[in-house]
This record gives structure tokens, C-alpha cells and sequence, in this order.
């Protein structure tokens, strides 16, 4: 399929969250936490104009929004949007793509440069109340926001997925 095939002209997917080009720029914007169309077709090898087509499809989707930005010009920056309330859809997407990325990782690790061929993949079975399961995760959100939208970050720093599931082991209670 070419970039022609995929114009703005042409109608609106109906696997809207199967298509590639819209699953790569969720995975981008997941990394970076925000990207334009034309870093996004740099990034990607892909016109600015289709990326900045499908970033307004998912825009329309309620799936991104446009981030605030301090600088002049059109510059037109976008960002993964957290749903106001829990949205089960929006959660088996963002699993799947976390779930996608890490088994790509794996496939090409050996590819990677010598000193990143590490991951610090490990889980763990805790023993903690429901509150404790709150502070964990913010504690764990903590941990990690020095190293988010890093301003004058290190010339080795290379983006990293951060993913941390905690869940409960226990049946639901039968009502």
C-alpha cells in the first residue's frame, strides 16, 4: 500500500485501531509524549502530511489531543490523551501496544547497539492493602517523572518504555 493509497481523500478506516501508520504514531507518541507531524514522518518514514492526517484521525477518535506549546509559528504538537473516566477500549489498546512493542524489542534486540542490549524486565507478587496499592503506583509515577519531557537530557539518553502493571491476585467475589 502505497502513501497515495492512504490520502486524506480517501474514507475513514473502519479498523481505525488496526491501522499501521495510526498504531505507529501511538506507539511514538507513547515514547516521546509528544510529536508533531513532521518529526513524526521523520521518525517514521512517511509524508508530514499523512502523519498529520492520522494524528487528526485520532484526534477525532478522542484517542490524542493537541499539546500546549510555548513557541511561535505553526508548530502543531500532539499528546496521548487520558480519558476523563476509565475507557476499557482505550486500556486493551494501550496493553496491546505496550504488550507489541516489548515482543518487537525482543525480536530485534541484537540489532540494538552493544551497550543496549539490556532490559530491565522483572516482576514481582507483593502483599499490599488496597491503599498501599495506591501509594505503590504513585510512588512508582514519582519515581519516573525526573526522567520524563527531560529538558537537557544526557547525549546517551535513549528513550525507554516504563511499564508497571499492578493488579490484584484475588477472585471477584461472587454476589
Amino acid at each position: 500500500m502505497t502513501e497515495e493509497d492512504e490520502s486524506p481523500a480517501r474514507p475513514a478506516d473502519t479498523s481505525f485501531e488496526a491501522h499501521p501508520v495510526r498504531r505507529a504514531l501511538l506507539d511514538l507518541l507513547a515514547e516521546l509524549g509528544t510529536v508533531t507531524s513532521t518529526e513524526a514522518a521523520r521518525r517514521l518514514g512517511h509524508s508530514s502530511g499523512l502523519c498529520s492526517f492520522h494524528l487528526r484521525q485520532l484526534a477525532r477518535h478522542g484517542l490524542i489531543e493537541e499539546a500546549p506549546h510555548t513557541g511561535g509559528g505553526r508548530i502543531r504538537p500532539w499528546r496521548l490523551r487520558a480519558p476523563a473516566e476509565p475507557d476499557p477500549g482505550f486500556d486493551l489498546l494501550a496493553r496491546g501496544l505496550e504488550d507489541e512493542s516489548y515482543q518487537r524489542w525482543l525480536a530485534h534486540r541484537d540489532a540494538a547497539p552493544e551497550e543496549w542490549r539490556r532490559d530491565e524486565a522483572f516482576s514481582a507478587v507483593v502483599h499490599v492493602t488496597p491503599a498501599e496499592l495506591a501509594r505503590l503506583g504513585e510512588q512508582i509515577r514519582a519515581l519516573l517523572a525526573p526522567y520524563q519531557d527531560r529538558r537537557g537530557r544526557p547525549a546517551a539518553a535513549a528513550p525507554v518504555a516504563a511499564i508497571a502493571r499492578l493488579f490484584p491476585l484475588v477472585a471477584p467475589r461472587d454476589e
